[in-house]
Order: C-alpha cells, then sequence, then structure tokens
C-alpha cells in the first residue's frame, strides 16, 4: 500500500510522544547541553597519547617508531624521533618524539593509528566539543596536548585498558625476574675466577732459622 512506510512512522513518533509523559525511556532526546547521554566505550573521536606515571615527559609510552605516521591514510601526523633515549617500563631504552603532532582539521578518525601501534601508545578520546576559532593553531594539536596519563585512559576504555595494564605488568615482572637471573649467573660466575685468582697470588713464607 502506498504511504504505509509514513503511517508507520508517524505512529512510532505518536508513541513516543504520548510515552514520555509516563515512561522516562521513551524521551528520545535530551536537553542538551545541560543534559549529556554517556558515551559508549568505543565511541570514539580523535587519537591521544598515552603516559604513565605524574610526567608526561618521562612517562610517554611513544617510542617514536612511525608506524603511525605512515599508516595514516590522510598523513595527518607528523613526528621527530630524539637524539636521546630513555627507559621504558621494563627499563630498556628507547627513543621518544621530540615532536609528535596531529592535524584534527584532516584526521578522520579512522583509528588505523590506534591498531597498528605495538606498544599501545596512542588511543582515541572521546571528547567531541572541539570546535575552535583558531582554525589552524586550535586545530593542529602537538605532544604536550596529546599527552594524557593512563587514568584518563582507564575511565573512558576499561576493558580495554585492564587488559593493555596486565600484559605490561607482565613483561615487567618478566623483564625484573630475568635482569635478577642474569645478575646472579654473572656472580656465581664470577667466584670461581676470583678464587683462583687469590689462590694464585699466595706468596710461600721462608723458613725461620733455628737458633
Amino acid at each position: 500500500m502506498l504511504g504505509i512506510g509514513i503511517l508507520k512512522g508517524l505512529g512510532e513518533t505518536g508513541r513516543n510522544f504520548i510515552g514520555s509523559y509516563f515512561d522516562p525511556k521513551r524521551m528520545v532526546t535530551v536537553q542538551y547541553p545541560e543534559k549529556r547521554l554517556p558515551l559508549k566505550e568505543n565511541s570514539r573521536q580523535f587519537p591521544f597519547l598515552v603516559f604513565d606515571g605524574d610526567e608526561a615527559s618521562i612517562g610517554l609510552r611513544c617510542v617514536a617508531c612511525q608506524i603511525c605516521e605512515k599508516e595514516c591514510p590522510p598523513q595527518c601526523i607528523y613526528i621527530e624521533k630524539s637524539k636521546d633515549k630513555k627507559p621504558d617500563h621494563v627499563g630498556k631504552p628507547q627513543y621518544y618524539p621530540a615532536v609528535f603532532d596531529i592535524d584534527t582539521s584532516v584526521c578522520m578518525s579512522c583509528q588505523i593509528c590506534v591498531e597498528v601501534c605495538p606498544f599501545d601508545a596512542i588511543k582515541m578520546d572521546n571528547q567531541y566539543e572541539l570546535s575552535t576559532t583558531d582554525r589552524f593553531g586550535g586545530l593542529l594539536l602537538n605532544r604536550d596536548r596529546l599527552a594524557k596519563p593512563n587514568g584518563y585512559f582507564q575511565k573512558l576504555h576499561p576493558t580495554d585498558a585492564a587488559e593493555i595494564d596486565l600484559r605490561r605488568e607482565e613483561e615487567r615482572v618478566k623483564a625484573v625476574a630475568k635482569a635478577k637471573a642474569d645478575a646472579e649467573a654473572k656472580a656465581a660466575a664470577a667466584k670461581p675466577k676470583a678464587a683462583t685468582a687469590t689462590g694464585g697470588s699466595t706468596v710461600p713464607q721462608a723458613p725461620t732459622a733455628s737458633a
């Protein structure tokens, strides 16, 4: 029948309108911005960089491998690698980004940078109120503006963050155990050498002259 779809749509609208007076679930709209609907855990807008601890300059997970820069479809990521290194969560010296910029006016929120990152250093934010009067500088996010603590990531994506934290802790424990075992092995190997050196340096005593 011609127009049956329109009648069904009007019927659904009418049920929601009348039902909204009795059932809060029928309230299909909210008075934004005074009221806001909770965002889904997997909602995403633009990327941000995760750091551990209290200081981004020390705990930044990114090692400037530049994989995300190469894989980014719109090429909106720009990275410059540092000259020196800093220890990561397992104590291994790693490079870090001296420069890390993302042009959000070009970013298409595809999340490919997150999927290809082998260090869980870049994740997707859910902030969507990002309008600005500065169309260039305001939309170009540098390393300092992108860096956010792991606690922030845990609030946005608790399931993903818990899995990553567990894996990183296991890696840290294994690294500590390996370092301890290596130190004990070196100490054990050094003991026979020390004993040999001590035994070979013994000087025989001269016989005492009889009266």
